[in-house]
């Protein structure tokens, strides 16, 4: 039960509605959107963020979906891990393999750049101002400088939904 309760829909103004039904379109995230609804500018800002970054993508799912379950299973957060673990599925990876991360090592259903996704989701995510050049560079052998800046804010992004779903106890779906 989270700590706040969900805002119900009789509950919503014009720009609450709008801003919900865009969080609706871009996925299943209405525990969390009613909870964000308390303040509406948080609903409205993360749906169009959320939205314009699938539009503009330069990442393939997979990567994104293997990065946002490694950082959510490294905080424990339960909400992001059972959302996004289905959708990593989706993609490819058995229910075992979503199981094993973030440990990539010898990851049998893993390419190297996936292991290598993993390992940087994991260094941003615990030791991102102590991170080496290298870590970097290894991705720019196989992606964009415009992949690696939308990989690291998925990152850095997902550590923050980790926070707001754990801090306010955002039940999954």
């Amino acid at each position: 039960m989270p700590r706040l309760p969900e805002i119900s829909d009789s509950d919503f103004d014009t720009q609450t509605r709008a801003a919900f039904d865009r969080m609706a379109a871009y996925g299943a995230f209405e525990n969390w959107s009613r909870v964000a609804a308390h303040h509406p500018p948080v609903l409205d800002q993360v749906g169009a963020m959320l939205t314009a970054l699938r539009d503009g993508t330069t990442l393939p799912t997979r990567l994104s979906e293997l990065a946002m379950v490694t950082v959510s299973k490294i905080n424990v957060c339960d909400y992001c891990t059972a959302n996004h673990g289905p959708k990593l599925q989706v993609t490819g990876l058995s229910a075992e393999g979503v199981e094993r991360l973030p440990d990539a090592e010898n990851h049998p259903e893993l390419t190297e750049l996936e292991r290598l996704v993993v390992h940087y989701a994991e260094a941003v995510t615990t030791r991102h101002g102590k991170m080496r050049d290298g870590e970097v560079d290894a991705l720019r052998a196989h992606l964009s400088d415009a992949q690696i800046v939308e990989l690291t804010w998925r990152i850095a992004l997902t550590g923050a939904f980790n926070r707001f779903n754990d801090a306010l106890q955002v039940a999954p779906e």
